[in-house]
């Protein structure tokens, strides 16, 4: 196992995670608890220390806490686990969550503990405003929670503020080669790198998008430089060759799957992937991006939008609808637009003016395409079911 080191606590943590959102179920829809313990041995077997939970993962941090505690296993692995921050109404909550966690997973502090799913700035404001900064002060002076973070779904510019609002120890973030440039993207993980913090990645697989499902004629642009390799393990070796990566999670529910990942994590150094593995990449992401219905190459040339709006998140939303689907593309659209947040910039925000047009090199109508993103993404309900949302969460 190849292990990269917290810059910020000095903990040597396997460079593979188990991300236990995905644990084997039975054919109950319950977590498969013999299957569960099974994979968390054999991958402790073979050097992985990292698990990650959630409280909102159903069944996953009590069956988590049931195979550490039978064998023996807590002072050999890392435990992270988030707080259900849309849940917390008041300054008790957060402990009584904790409180929760902590007796699921039977121990008596969290190593890694996330401020679960960020989907905007003013979320975390809110959580000040309960006074989220004095508990974990309080939580860390008392051990129960050794190193604070915040996994993140937001647009860059709240991450970029999130990294400045408060002493993170780490944070989570979502990076693949089809999201380079997506939520906090590369820029988000090298501000992260920058200014000491360990970051942990998920979906670079893209919930499993990238390991199988794809276009033929991109699997040949890998196996022409390795026809030996899945695309699965192009994928994380993908990842792994970035240095600023500490952990890379994958939610592996079957032997094979955890044998494989081992398998990469073992030679997926930092900047391990040659000049041809890079190109192969970039062509495959060239023949999935000619899916794409508007040809936009995220050069960002086109802002600022007077408006705020940003418009190749949009844009990169409406291609994703017809690549992988329109619930996929609704998702990140809801999330590039900021419309979880009081300051959401949607497509039906776009006056027209033309000042995108003008900058763009690839001479797309925005304003015209922006119009076709707003009827395939935002049908006229999902205004107000995001306010009712947003109210719930608060």
């Amino acid at each position: 196992m190849q292990y990269r080191i917290d810059p910020r606590s000095g903990a040597r943590l396997s460079a593979l995670g188990y991300g236990c959102m995905r644990f084997p179920l039975t054919a109950l829809g319950r977590i498969d608890a013999d299957k569960a313990e099974a994979l968390v041995l054999d991958a402790v077997g073979k050097g992985v220390n990292y698990f990650d939970t959630a409280y909102l993962y159903r069944g996953s941090e009590e069956v988590l806490g049931a195979i550490i505690e039978k064998n023996g296993l807590r002072g050999s692995v890392h435990i992270a686990t988030k707080l259900p921050h849309g849940s917390c109404t008041s300054f008790e909550d957060f402990d009584r969550f904790l409180g929760i966690q902590l007796d699921r997973l039977r121990t008596d502090r969290i190593d890694y503990y996330l401020v679960h799913n960020i989907m905007s700035f003013e979320q975390w404001e809110r959580l000040v405003d309960l006074g989220i900064e004095r508990w974990i002060s309080e939580k860390k002076r008392s051990g129960a929670i050794e190193r604070i973070g915040f996994s993140f779904h937001g647009s860059q510019d709240d991450f970029m503020r999130m990294l400045d609002a408060y002493d993170w120890d780490f944070c989570q973030i979502q990076y693949n080669y089809l999201n380079e440039n997506y939520q906090a993207g590369r820029a988000g993980l090298e501000a992260a790198a920058e200014r000491g913090l360990p970051v942990i990645v998920m979906e670079p697989l893209l919930g499993g998008k990238l390991a199988g499902g794809l276009p033929r004629d991109a699997v040949r642009e890998f196996e022409k430089v390795d026809p030996s390799a899945s695309p699965a393990a192009w994928a994380l070796a993908w990842v792994w060759s970035h240095p600023q990566v500490t952990v890379l999670l994958s939610g592996m529910n079957d032997l094979d799957q955890l044998a494989e990942n081992v398998a990469v994590a073992e030679r997926a150094l930092p900047g391990s992937m040659s000049e041809a593995d890079h190109a192969a990449v970039a062509a495959a992401v060239g023949i999935i991006s000619e899916s794409y219905r508007v040809p936009c190459t995220g050069c960002n040339y086109c802002m600022p939008c007077p408006k705020g709006i940003n418009i190749p998140a949009l844009f990169s939303a409406y291609n994703t609808s017809f690549v992988t689907g329109r619930f996929a593309g609704m998702y990140q659209y809801v999330v590039a637009s900021g419309a979880m947040g009081d300051n959401s910039r949607l497509a039906s925000d776009c006056i027209s003016c033309g000042a995108c047009v003008k900058k763009c090199p690839q001479r797309i109508d925005v304003p015209a395409s922006l119009s076709e993103v707003r009827r395939r993404l935002q049908p006229f309900f999902l205004p107000p079911a995001l306010e009712v949302v947003k109210r719930v969460m608060r």
